[in-house]
Formats: structure tokens, sequence, C-alpha cells
């Protein structure tokens, strides 16, 4: 039998790692919030947009698209920004030194990770960072070791954790320039070279292991879309979702470009042209744009009469941010705490329309969310988009139907249904 003490330190420890991982999750939202502007150059650069095919400015569209390219570089870009992002929103009271750090640690990094190529293709030789065919006259850039936005995490964390350890530290008089916030980017690198050299070692397995387990996925192909639905939502409720979204949408399976361009993840496989992404993007359209606005009128028609112009004022302006932006926290989160059967229906129902979508064929994808900005900018990159409409307008009607049945069957406590004296007592507080 546990005693007090024991029962006491284990609550510590759990709160403790779990209020780490919902600060993780906090922090991955920072980069994330980068991807809209990288999606939008990317697609502006595309030949049928500014490129040949469209307008004709070749080189504006080289240009636009080398912009988004960047941010959306599996190997660089996205591995930085989630380094510097997860470094600020780890580190307590972070600043621009926070940053500083995780730039000069990340950059080591990936310099000693580029320092060792992979071996060349049999029948070519390295040269620099180039394998050259001389009996084919071609050449292809050479592979390294690339943990992708994994190692850019774990870069991030480490600076956190050094700037939070060393950002005050003092040195004898004689080295008191390098005191605190400029003593931090020299431990970072020192870390950085530590950790490149540690990946070049050990990441091809980790690496192959991960591969095995994105195949494993994809070929349950309807199924695996499913499962991801099912635990992308559920995991919102503790604000854990972006541990997940980020290995699927920024590191799963791999697309060579016809430059040669090897890209990572399936939103930036999707952004990249590849015919096969959108296995875990795809879905969330028709509940993002349909289903969800469908339940918010559901919830505002479930309201007392007498607070139901308020609630279907609120909802509307929610409803709508989520059909054109795709964001949805604010619809989830009206009753996601207060009627957990909803949610834990609206979890399943997106399952179900992630299985249903990419089932029938519908491959799509987004550099944001699954709203309208993103369903309308990359339509021409999408394989059957017009789906996405009948397919949501049957959600819709299957939710509203099932939310307000729910909840006038159960009494549940949904926004405008809330007990008078409730009401009252938040009022006066």
């Amino acid at each position: 039998m546990s005693s007090p003490g024991a029962t006491a330190h284990q609550s510590t420890w759990w709160h403790t790692f779990y209020g780490g991982l919902q600060k993780m999750g906090r922090s991955l939202q920072l980069p994330v919030a980068v991807l809209p502007a990288a999606g939008i150059l990317n697609r502006l650069g595309q030949p049928d947009i500014f490129g040949a095919d469209g307008l004709g400015w070749d080189k504006v569209a080289a240009a636009i698209g080398a912009a988004g390219g960047a941010l959306l570089n599996s190997a660089l870009g996205l591995p930085l920004l989630f380094c510097i992002g997860v470094a600020i929103g780890m580190a307590k009271k972070a600043d621009g030194s926070t940053a500083l750090a995780a730039v000069a640690g990340f950059l080591v990094y990936y310099s000693v990770l580029q320092a060792f190529p992979e071996d060349c293709p049999t029948g070519s030789s390295l040269k620099g960072n180039v394998c050259i065919d001389f009996t084919a006259d071609k050449a292809v850039a050479a592979d390294f070791q690339n943990p992708g936005v994994l190692g850019g995490i774990s870069m991030g964390l480490f600076s956190a954790w050094l700037w939070v350890r060393f950002h005050r530290v003092r040195l004898v008089d004689w080295l008191g320039f390098f005191n605190g916030r400029r003593l931090v980017p020299m431990i970072t690198a020192l870390v950085g070279l530590a950790f490149g050299s540690l990946m070049v070692w050990i990441w091809a397995p980790i690496g192959n292991g991960l591969t095995d387990f994105s195949k494993w996925l994809s070929d349950l192909d309807a199924i695996g879309s499913g499962i991801f639905g099912l635990a992308n939502r559920a995991l919102l409720l503790i604000g854990m979702h972006q541990l997940l979204n980020t290995f699927v949408w920024f590191q799963f399976g791999d697309y060579t470009k016809p430059d040669g361009t090897v890209v990572n993840g399936d939103i930036n496989r999707f952004l990249a042209g590849d015919p096969t992404a959108g296995q875990f993007t795809s879905g969330f359209f028709p509940i993002m744009m349909f289903a969800l606005p469908a339940a918010a009128m559901a919830i505002a028609a479930a309201a007392k009469p007498h607070r139901r112009k308020e609630i279907y004022g609120l909802m509307t302006s929610v409803a709508l941010t989520s059909f054109v932006t795709g964001v949805t926290e604010p619809i989830e989160y009206s009753f996601a705490y207060v009627a957990p059967l909803l949610y834990a229906v609206h979890a399943v129902l997106t399952g179900v329309s992630m299985a249903v979508t990419w089932g029938l064929g519908v491959h799509d994808g987004f550099s944001f969310s699954a709203g309208l900005l993103d369903y309308a900018i990359n339509w021409s990159l999408a394989t059957k988009p017009w789906l996405i409409i009948p397919i949501g307008l049957c959600f819709a009607v299957v939710y509203y139907v099932l939310f307000r049945f729910i909840i006038v069957k159960f009494d549940l406590k949904t926004p405008g249904r809330e007990d008078d004296d409730e009401i009252e007592d938040v009022t006066k507080a």
C-alpha cells in the first residue's frame, strides 16, 4: 500500500510532466503560424499562377516560389522555425537572446550533419556535396542524415533549458563580457556540435523506424486516415494535438521534386505537388468548413428562447471563422468541457470524415488549416476537390441533427442553456 507522501510525489511528477507537454503543444503553434505565409508564397510561385502557364512572370514566380520554399524546406527552413519557436515557448521569460541561442545551436548542429554526406550510389563519386556519375554525365545532390523538424524541436528544447539555466550566470571578472545572455549562445553551439555528431551516428535506425511506422499507417489507407483524425481531435482537448501533427504533417513520407529536392511531411509533399499526399489533411475540410459550423447552428437552435438571438450571433461568428480560416477551437471549446458526449461524437465523426474523404479519392491539403482560404488557393493542386462540398454538406446535416438531438435529449448545458442562476452569478462576478 503506497503512502500518502508517495502518492503526492507521483501526482506532482505527473502534473509537471503533463504541464510540460501542454506547454510544448502551445510552443509548436508559434512556428505553425508562419506556414500560411509559406503556403501562399509557394502557391503563387507555381507555373499556373505567376509562372509560364499563368501570368507568364517566370522570374517573379521563381523568386516567390523560392521564398515559400525556403520556409518549407524540410532540412533547414522548417526545422529552424520549430527550433526557434520551441525555444521561445519553453523558456521561462524568454527574450531575443533565447532565439539567438537557438539559432546558434541549430546552425552548428545543421552544419555538422552536412559535413557527413551518405555514400553515393554505385558508379558515382562524391565531389563536395554532389554525387557525380561520369559515365552517365549527370550529377545529383548527396544525401545527408535529416532528422527534420524533430531535430529542430530537440535543439529548441536544449536551447530553452540552457537559456533558463545559464542566462544569469556570472563569470570571473576578466571574462565578464560573456556573462549571462552572451554565454548561452556559446554553450548552445557546443551542444549543437555534440547533438549533430550524435545524430550522424544514431539517426539512421531511428529514421528507418519512423519510416516503417509511416508506411504502416499509410498502408492502412482510409482506416489510417480515420485513426489520425480521431486521435487529432482527442488530443486537442488536452492541448497536445500539435505533437502528433508535427510528425505526420512535417516528417511523414518523402517526395522528390522535379529539381531533385526531397520534401517530407504530408503538408509539404502536397504543396510540392505530390499526387499521393493529403492522406492526413483531406478529411478535415468537410469538418471545418461544413460540419462544425452546422454544429454551431445546432447549439444556437437548442438555446433557450430568450437567449437564442444572442447565441445565434455568437455562433454565427465562430462558424464563419471555422468556415473561412479553419480555426475551430472557438466552436469546439464552447461544448467540449460542458458536454463531453458531444465532443466524443465530434472526434469519432472527424475520424469518419477522414476515412470517407480519403477513401473516395480526395487528395487535398493546406498550409494553415482546412478552411475556405486554403481550399480555394490549393484547388488546382488537389485531386477531386469538388467532392469536399457534397461530403461536407452530408456531414453538416449529420452534425446538426445529432448535436441538436443529443443536446435536447440529455439537457446538456451548452451555450444558451445554462441555468439562469449560473448566468446571474457569472454576471455579478
